[in-house]
């Protein structure tokens, strides 16, 4: 039985059966960021499962394309793929167990013809249900149903999270030739291979968190999937996939190119099998929109790319030959995926490049790896530096898989960590260039000046999008290029742009630009010249050439947000004049997705009422939904309708004149919204000088203005339920409430100034007579300078006629203070020389008045040591 044939007896029969037939997905998964690839037919059907989407049907049946990662390395034997197609069967909320058996029993055993005494089945040791239906319903004998764990018989969601249950899988015996010969083998055998996984039947009844945790899901759903490459494999009695119809005509093609034959050799053998199943995946994954590239499923497609090239050397195949192999599944899979037909040549071309690009570099590095083996064998080492395998890759393009795998050859092992942190720091280098290729324009102003009179029509006016511009040039850092790869920096020139390049404060559009080969992120976009548009960005993906079409694709959401951010400048520039007045011209401005900045002349600041009449004036604005009209006309007659223009900047003869009726008319040559009312809540966020003469305001609209909103409306909801008041009420009880902190503040400096004083002075003993002069000299505890001084002064005031030294630790930091009374200046005491004596005891320095000095220091140990000197420089200035 042919594969076609399967494929069209396994739809009618569940079409038959109510279900609806379902086109394959992309293998570049929709909306699902978790996985790289669709590897299970159920990925299209998870929303669905999880009620997200409403399903087409209840009952549904697909043919489903599909690629596995894990697999990479292993492919080459013979039964590991990474391609291949899923039939299955799935119900949303309908039939469940029963049916799922039922009919995969039927048609293995009935439509397929396969004798039942080759199946057997295997279930969760948990699932009593299934257990008993295929021993009672189905007939089979306990010896071919087994009980199985969660390893065996639970299939998890296909990403972190998601859809689960347990399952039962059907198993085709191989016979007992194929066998280890054990009493206990069976289904899932770990000693052989002789019982083959053909079907398995997942019973979604569950939904797994990210904590691991397992909630039953509202409706319980089958999801079954069947390779179809293992049973035509059983139907067309073959003993490995790769003699089935679905890979045989691509192995003898490529034994034909390689004058050679399957079967030939084990190490022949095992080449064919890589290139068979690799040229299928390109093809498929290229006409999915995949092009090769360093990160993610980019890379993914490179590397096997780039492995079924190395495997065509080991063939003798020293010229492209890939590109004849994907004629080949084109015609073999063009009946069912006839997008294959579509994409034929950009796959061809895509193909082309990269076996072209990498057979430049594939022999020397052969060389270089093989070098490599030999320096380690004289060293008597096993393990390919870090360094050195990504040198292979990025002089060479070795992905760090194949040299893994000719390592493995070889007997030895590669430095992974020494590989990611050679990986890390080319990034930072990657990153460093970019900063450098965007600041380095002035070095490119030459190539700028050969492209100035390059025609470029820009129509983001009137749209965001273009599908067939054409790349007229590539300018690299220093030089113009014909193509850019995946990783390169690079300015692109189109003959028709959508995207807006920075000017008149407004900033350059964002976004991508794709070709049948390649796809450039757009991270900037400048006019270096009148009429020359320059798209700055990097190549993500693939290749880009001069000449090629491309669709060109500005990011709505960020241009939209400039839109609003720029026309509210105009309602701001009004605004003003109406508020502040005519004298408030603009002066600067910066119009960028998430705020607007306006520079305007005015010799004072916008008070708060008049900030509050600026938004009031714009957000009305906004309100009447005035519409946005843009007129080209003569600079002449633009002056005499009374259009303002910038003071300073230069106009050509014509110009664009925006006016929003009856409010605001400006020359301008920026992008703006249809009408006010999209511009959304305008909200002024400061207001400043920046130069002499010369205020600037900051504010935001739209998204952002919201954000700030909803953030203002949490915060006083908080304060409310905090405060026990409505929300009208916080202000006069935040005022109350921070006149009662004070107010205890206040209270609480005074109780701890009383209690310091009557700890100094609570014992007789602490005035003490030194040469006859009473003196306070003690360590205290006080908040802050003003509360030890406030205890200096009690003190002076106990001892009448005396000195009063203080100290304490503030913030950690030792403090001093003396105060001297009046009576006792004229003999020579004084507070300033006093505590200028003591403070480099505690490492710091201080001074004042006669009557009151202070000083602080750095060494809080030494507290102790300032106050007993205090006692001999009092000493000394009475001795004076």
């Amino acid at each position: 039985m042919k594969s076609d044939d399967i494929r069209r007896a396994f739809t009618e029969f569940f079409v038959d059966r109510g279900h609806v037939a379902m086109p394959s997905s992309s293998l570049v998964p929709r909306n699902d960021p978790t996985v790289l690839l669709t590897s299970a037919g159920m990925q299209q059907m998870t929303p669905y499962f999880l009620g997200l989407e409403q399903a087409p049907a209840n009952r549904m049946t697909s043919i489903q394309k599909c690629f596995r990662t894990v697999d990479i390395d292993e492919v080459g034997d013979a039964s590991h793929l990474t391609f291949f197609e899923m039939l299955g069967n799935f119900s949303v909320g309908d039939y469940f167990k029963p049916e799922a058996i039922d009919w995969a029993w039927e048609f293995l055993t009935e439509v397929l013809g396969v004798p039942a005494e080759r199946w057997s089945v295997t279930v969760h040791d948990i699932d009593d249900f299934s257990h008993d239906y295929w021993r009672n319903s189905i007939g089979l004998p306990e010896d071919r149903v087994r009980r199985l764990g969660d390893e065996d018989n639970w299939w998890g969601p296909v990403g972190e999270t998601g859809p689960d249950g347990p399952d039962s899988e059907i198993y085709y015996d191989l016979g007992a030739e194929i066998g280890c010969g054990r009493p206990d083998c069976g289904p899932a055998c770990p000693h052989c291979a002789r019982y083959l996984e053909t079907w398995n039947l997942v019973f979604m009844e569950f939904f797994k968190e990210r904590d691991g945790s397992q909630r039953p899901l509202p409706r319980r759903n089958i999801d079954t999937g069947m390779g179809l490459e293992r049973i035509s494999m059983i139907l067309q009695g073959k003993s490995s996939v790769y003699e089935t119809d679905l890979y045989l005509p691509l192995i003898e093609r490529a034994a034909e190119l390689a004058g050679t034959r399957y079967h030939e050799s084990d190490k022949i053998d095992r080449s064919l099998r890589v290139i068979a199943d690799h040229s299928r995946a390109v093809t498929f994954l290229v006409a999915d929109g995949v092009l090769p590239g360093n990160e993610g499923r980019g890379y993914v497609l490179r590397r096997i790319l780039r492995r079924a090239i190395r495997h065509g050397r080991l063939l003798g195949l020293e010229q492209a030959f890939l590109v004849q192999l994907v004629d080949v599944v084109v015609e073999m899979f063009s009946r069912q995926y006839p997008e294959l037909v579509a994409a034929k040549d950009r796959i061809s071309r895509v193909v082309s490049h990269d076996e072209e690009r990498f057979g430049r570099t594939l022999s020397a590095g052969i060389s270089r790896f093989e070098t490599l083996v030999s320096e380690l064998r004289a060293r008597n080492e096993t393990t390919i530096a870090g360094t050195d395998a990504f040198r292979l890759y990025d002089t060479y393009g070795f992905p760090l898989e194949l040299t893994i795998e000719l390592a493995d050859d070889e007997a030895l092992s590669v430095d992974r960590g020494g590989f990611d942190s050679a990986m890390d720091a080319q990034r930072e280098q990657s990153r460093a260039k970019a900063t450098s290729f965007a600041g380095g324009s002035a070095e490119r102003t030459a190539l700028y000046a050969g492209l100035a009179n390059q025609a470029v029509t820009f129509v983001g006016y009137e749209t965001t999008d273009v599908d067939s511009a054409s790349i007229v040039a590539i300018i690299g850092a220093s030089e113009l290029a014909t193509m850019v790869e995946a990783g390169e920096h690079a300015e692109l020139v189109l003959d028709t742009t959508p995207f807006y390049a920075e000017s008149g404060g407004q900033v350059g559009d964002t976004g991508v630009i794709l070709t049948a080969t390649g796809v450039f992120q757009v991270e900037d976009t400048r006019r270096p010249a009148q009429q020359l548009i320059i798209h700055r960005g990097v190549v993500l993906e693939g290749f880009l050439e001069t000449g090629q079409t491309a669709a060109a694709h500005v990011d709505r959401t960020r241009r939209s947000d400039i839109r609003r951010n720029h026309t509210a400048t105009h309602l701001l520039h009004a605004a003003l004049h109406q508020v502040v007045g005519e004298h408030a011209r603009q002066a600067g401005s910066l119009v960028a997705p998430d705020r607007l900045r306006f520079d305007f002349t005015s010799m004072e600041a916008v008070d708060g009422s008049k900030i509050e009449a600026i938004e009031r004036i714009v957000n009305e604005q906004i309100l009447e939904n005035r519409p946005v009209e843009t007129t080209v006309m003569e600079y002449a007659d633009a002056m005499e309708t009374g259009a303002m223009a910038l003071f300073g900047e230069k106009y050509g003869d014509r110009v664009r004149v925006v006016s929003i009726p009856g409010f605001s008319k400006e020359l301008c040559g920026g992008t703006h919204v249809r009408s006010t009312g999209d511009i959304g809540l305008f909200l002024i966020t400061s207001e400043s000088s920046v130069a002499s003469g010369i205020r600037r305001i900051e504010a935001t609209t739209g998204h952002q203005s919201l954000e700030r909103a909803l953030s203002f409306k949490a915060m006083s909801d908080q304060l409310a339920r905090g405060l026990h008041v409505s929300s009208e009420q916080i202000v006069p009880a935040v005022v109350e409430q921070t006149e009662r902190l004070r107010a205890a503040e206040r209270e609480v400096e005074q109780l701890r100034v009383d209690l310091a004083s009557s700890g100094a002075t609570g014992s007789a003993h602490e005035i003490e007579l030194i040469d006859g002069i009473k003196a306070i000299i003690t360590r205290v505890e006080a908040p802050n300078r003003d509360a030890l001084l406030k205890i200096g002064d009690r003190l002076r005031d106990q001892v009448g006629s005396g000195i009063v030294v203080l100290g304490t630790l503030l913030d950690g930091q030792p403090a001093l203070v003396a105060m001297v009374t009046k009576d006792l200046i004229p003999n020579g005491l004084d507070a300033g020389k006093l505590i200028r004596s003591i403070v480099p005891v505690i490492g710091g320095r201080g001074g004042g008045r006669s009557e009151l000095a202070q000083g602080g220091g750095t060494d809080a140990s030494k507290l102790d040591d300032a106050l007993v000197a205090a006692r001999s420089a009092i000493h000394d200035l009475a001795s004076g």
